[in-house]
């Protein structure tokens, strides 16, 4: 049932009512608002000294009536919006302006985030008469207009020569004809990725622009098809929607303009900043965190990494979970039936740490299990060397290149999510066990480091580390940075670590020269098995060190016996 919106305290009863009537109005398709429903609400509008607005449809009824203040206009929620992010929603505001003056910034930001067909705006005289009429609407193309939107000339209220059904049909069909077209077969999410960052951050534009990239194949490998990248720099953080209001808009028109209903930001957004910015442009919105996570839950194979990404996307939901409607709150009785009772929302938080405890009994399970076998290989004492980098730094490939096993790999991040271990036998008759595990990435979410802390434990054991790096990466040194970082964290810095620069075949020699004169290690492809000679002699030299240190004389003669099949297996 139509109803009148906003202020509406303190008016005269007579005054209420004849905005009330303004409900069963129509207006001719064709017109903005015809001349007589334009004098009737500058008319009101001076008698109430506030701001009279009707929602109206595309068949000129009217939708909603929203009264305001002298300056200013309250626009509710409104219905969700019709057929895509691509068009426009279907419904024109027409307000009044009491002291004559031009659409306002927040009229503008108004069309743009709710998609309005067009804002119009009636200027009443000091008589109260409809005086000028002015209209805007969205620009389908950004083209010289910066702003996204279009501000057509002032046009007669008793006379307004515009085509309302006409424009709006160019404008729809411009948007249909400038968005991209989409494969029927691509059934992929398509995003725009927005990074902020305050001007006195110490990051230089290569390192923006590097943490952009990698946001944009952190959504290639989650299925995600990026359509535009916008940054932004500012003074001071928004604290509200992260962005200024002014770049939101922007994205919104953007959004529009490419047919996208997906927002990812390279920064971690709190719950409420998600909140503001999905209720105000009404796109969807992630973050960097729940963008790796997504990822982590399509590559987890075994039950193992099931359950902890299982594990880190509850401990994510938890603190984010609302919920606007709280007509259910009497879902559960209170003493005596009568009090407010137990939410939804806390019944879907005592589910969520429910479900959190169970799966840590079940990997508490898990847990035991691999260390039963970690105890049978350390019972044979053999040294373990766990392979360890950035994520696509080319781990798994140099895993199979040793070992001859045929571990699944690809060319993206976080290909391969559950360790692998193999049996390794150096030319020297010594056996080793080789282990590769999860990739890193910068600013890991911590849930996600906890939750696989039944995978790194494989690190606790190893007696020997191979850091691999894609020395073909122009930012493999943040790389290696966010890498010591997390061993750090994880107590594991001090472990013997071999440096390995992985991709040489994609640099220059000079530059690899150059780079192992900094940072020391050995150089190889891992797709090149005759350039792994320098490394096995490396490991070799690491393990005799090893024995020599730890293991006792006669352990040291069995290394180098011929070993017992089988020899491979994954863990």
């Amino acid at each position: 049932m139509k109803k009148v919106y906003g202020n509406t305290a303190g008016l005269k009863s007579s005054i209420l009512q004849r905005i009330q009537k303004l409900q069963r109005r129509r207006v001719p398709p064709r017109q903005v608002v015809s001349p007589d429903l334009s004098r009737d609400i500058a008319r009101l509008s001076f008698e109430s000294g506030r701001q009279i607005g009707l929602l109206l449809s595309r068949d000129g009824a009217v939708e909603m009536v929203l009264v305001g203040g002298p300056r200013s206009l309250y626009i509710p929620d409104l219905p969700k919006s019709r057929g895509g992010r691509w068009r426009l929603r279907g419904l024109r505001l027409v307000h009044t302006h009491l002291q004559q003056e031009p659409l306002s910034q927040d009229d503008l930001m108004d069309l743009v985030f709710l998609r309005l067909d067009c804002i119009a705006a009636v200027r009443v005289d000091q008589h109260g008469g409809a005086t000028q009429l002015e209209v805007a609407h969205i620009l389908p193309h950004g083209g010289t207009h910066r702003q996204g939107w279009e501000t057509l000339p002032l046009m007669p209220c008793h006379d307004p020569h515009l085509d309302f059904v006409a424009l709006v049909q160019s404008l729809e069909e411009e948007l249909e004809r400038n968005r991209p077209a989409i494969p029927a077969a691509a059934q992929q999410d398509r995003a725009i990725l927005v990074s902020v960052f305050a001007t006195h951050d110490a990051a230089d534009r290569a390192t923006l622009q590097a943490s952009m990239d990698e946001l944009i194949e952190l959504a290639h490998a989650s299925g995600i098809t990026p359509v535009d990248t916008i940054v932004q720099r500012q003074r001071q953080v928004n604290p509200k929607y992260l962005i200024g209001k002014g770049k939101l808009s922007e994205i919104v028109l953007r959004a529009l303009q490419l047919g996208v209903d997906l927002l990812i930001f390279d920064q971690d957004l709190n719950p409420s900043q998600v909140r503001s910015i999905t209720d105000t442009t009404e796109l969807r919105v992630i973050d960097r965190t729940q963008l790796i996570l997504d990822i982590f839950a399509q590559r987890a194979k075994s039950r193992e990494g099931k359950i902890q990404v299982e594990m880190a996307q509850l401990k994510y939901l938890l603190p984010r979970l609302g919920m606007k409607d709280d007509a259910l709150s009497r879902l559960t009785g209170g003493i005596g039936a009568r009090g407010p009772g137990e939410t939804k929302l806390e019944i879907n938080r005592r589910r969520i740490k429910d479900r959190i405890s169970n799966l840590e009994n079940e990997l508490r399970i898990i847990r035991k299990n691999r260390s039963q076998r970690r105890s049978r290989r350390l019972r044979k004492e053999l040294p373990i060397i766990s392979i360890v980098g950035y994520t696509n730094a080319g781990k798994s490939t140099l895993l199979n290149t040793l070992t001859h096993s045929s571990v699944y790999v690809e060319d993206k991040f976080f290909a391969t999510l559950d360790p692998t271990t193999r049996r390794l036998r150096f030319p020297r008759d010594m056996e080793v066990i080789i282990t590769d595990t999860v990739g890193f990435i910068r600013d890991l979410p911590k849930d996600l480091l906890d939750a696989f802390g039944a995978t790194l434990e494989e690190l606790d054991d190893a007696d020997l580390l191979l850091h691999v790096v894609d020395i073909s990466n122009p930012q493999f040194e943040d790389q290696m940075a966010a890498v010591e970082k997390i061993l750090s964290a994880l107590e594991l810095h001090r472990k013997p670590t071999i440096l390995v620069f992985n991709k040489m075949d994609l640099v220059s020699g000079e530059y690899v020269a150059q780079k192992l004169g900094r940072h020391g290690g050995v150089a190889v492809s891992a797709l090149a098995t005759q350039t792994l000679q320098p490394l096995i002699a490396a490991m070799e030299d690491q393990v005799e060190l090893l024995l020599e240190q730890f293991a006792p004389q006669s352990t040291r003669q069995a290394l180098k016996e011929p070993p017992q099949p089988p020899v491979s297996s994954p863990n």
